[in-house]
């Protein structure tokens, strides 16, 4: 699971080509996983 979600953060990273757009994409997914609990 845990190497799951940081393929997760990985992908989003580079699908970003600015540190704001990471940021956006990290805590989306986070939401995400928050979601999942």
């Amino acid at each position: 699971m845990k190497k799951l979600l940081i393929l997760a953060a990985l992908a989003a990273m580079t699908g970003c080509a600015t540190v704001e757009g990471v940021g956006r994409d990290i805590s989306g997914a986070s939401r995400g996983v928050q979601s999942w609990f």
